[in-house]
């Protein structure tokens, strides 16, 4: 494939302005619409659209697969984690009153981080099933 000027520039401008939106929608999902999964969506369509244009050896070695299943299982186990930590703490799976000193800055640190590993493993999963799909036939 003979590589194109205009995509290779315009996708550099773009794809960090996507992953800055990314990371706008995370930390800005307690406050108003979005959250991690939309974050998380988001940031892997900013690396899949980095593999389309630049190829797909190129994406692999800026997020190798075993970084992204590394990726994956820590955003589940911080999700899960902090439902263990609140369950420590005497308070019901989940409940994230008892993380802070008041029950609002538990709740938002709570929430931040629960956010925090769901945006994490699903940008790991999409991108992990799109290297799969996109890779297979390879040698």
């Amino acid at each position: 494939m003979k590589p194109n000027l205009i995509l290779h520039v315009v996708s550099k401008f773009l794809i960090p302005l996507i992953i800055i939106f990314a990371l706008y929608v995370q930390f800005h999902g307690d406050f108003g619409p979005g959250g991690g999964f939309q974050a998380g969506v988001i940031f892997s369509a900013a690396i899949i659209l980095y593999a389309l244009v630049f190829g797909l050896d190129a994406a692999e070695k800026i997020i190798p697969s075993q970084v992204l299943r590394i990726l994956a299982s820590f955003g589940l186990l911080l999700y899960a984690g902090v439902g263990v930590v609140t369950l420590l703490l005497g308070a019901n799976y989940l409940d994230y009153s008892v993380l802070g000193s008041t029950k609002i800055a538990g709740q938002h640190l709570g929430i931040l981080l629960v956010e925090l590993g769901v945006g994490i493993t699903v940008a790991a999963v999409m991108l992990i099933l799109y290297f799969a799909f996109a890779g297979r036939g390879r040698t």
